[in-house]
């Protein structure tokens, strides 16, 4: 039997520490006119905020933003400097900008809905923004060498830690289209929701506990992957599910660091059988790998992974 669908579990103290809310997403992006993966991992707590910025081979640095519990801390606008030296000896400046005193999350996401900026730029060349508050960062940075916003950077790939019961909600962006995924687990019965309206159902999922299916969500094909073969074999409290969203051919798998990695070290994990699975369907079996980084053919592309833990 499931614990997670079948009874209300106790929770361990390893478990009850940890972060409420984690996402990491990946983006493709230009650093210094080279093509990098960059990736931001976002870390709510009750007594803390933080960003993680972790660029491919080049730099990573931790952001504190405000509390989320005291509404009256609240962190200023700031930016900081990074210098590389790459070939030749030539030093490139990096400047990251940011403002997070504004702004606005939905539910007890760690990661923003409106009201910020994120930025940086290379030897005063605007190469990443994020957030909605653009003539706020041109305002501020005068020396900034830009005329217009940047494109929107391209996101390959989600990945959030969910806590619940029987009931675990993300929010995510399809193809530019946002969405509400909702995985409901209750009586050996798994049903995955988009938007509040069911979108598929898998019964008996003692025997179940891996497989997948195509779902359409907003008129777009997505394959959908579980694995709950964690909560199937779980037997002091630490196990958890794996849910898996991809487009086309997939997106990029990024390294887990900081706070997440520690979250991750705390159960057997579950995941691997089905991120190959993923990986193998998506490229034929072909997927690439680097020291930092798993790629699954990232060509308009795009995957959603979840794991969801298990919490009274």
């Amino acid at each position: 039997m499931i614990p997670a669908c079948f009874s209300q579990p106790s929770t361990p103290s390893s478990i009850s520490h940890l972060p409420q809310n984690l996402v990491t997403s990946i983006y493709q992006t230009q650093l210094c006119n080279s093509p990098t993966y960059l990736t931001l991992s976002w870390s709510r707590t009750l007594f803390s905020h933080s960003l993680l910025i972790f660029a491919t081979d080049t730099f990573s640095i931790t952001i504190s933003l405000n509390p989320s519990s005291f509404s009256f801390f609240r962190t200023r606008p700031g930016s900081k400097s990074i210098y590389l030296t790459h070939t030749h000896k030539r030093v490139h400046k990096i400047k990251l900008y940011w403002d997070f005193s504004r702004t606005r999350f939905t539910h007890s996401s760690a990661e923003p809905e409106s009201c910020f900026y994120f930025a940086i730029s290379c030897n005063g060349k605007l190469e990443f923004f994020l957030g909605d508050l653009f003539h706020d960062l041109t305002r501020r940075s005068s020396r900034l060498i830009t005329t217009h916003p940047p494109p929107d950077p391209i996101l390959l790939s989600r990945r959030e830690h969910v806590f619940g019961s029987r009931n675990y909600t993300s929010r995510a962006q399809f193809l530019g289209s946002k969405h509400e995924i909702e995985i409901e687990c209750d009586e050996g019965v798994l049903k995955v929701k988009v938007d509040g309206h069911i979108s598929l159902v898998v019964k008996r999922l003692a025997w179940k506990f891996r497989g997948n299916e195509r779902i359409f969500i907003d008129g777009i094909e997505v394959e959908f992957y579980w694995d709950v073969f964690g909560w199937v074999n779980d037997s002091n409290g630490n196990g958890h599910g794996v849910f898996v969203f991809q487009v086309g051919d997939g997106g990029v798998w990024p390294e887990m660091v900081g706070p997440e990695k520690r979250l991750i070290r705390k159960s057997l994990s579950s995941s691997s059988s089905v991120l190959q699975w993923a990986e193998e369907s998506s490229d034929g079996g072909r997927s690439s790998c680097s020291s930092s980084t798993r790629s699954c053919g990232s060509n308009g592309g795009f995957s959603l992974l979840l794991y969801a833990w298990r919490r009274d």
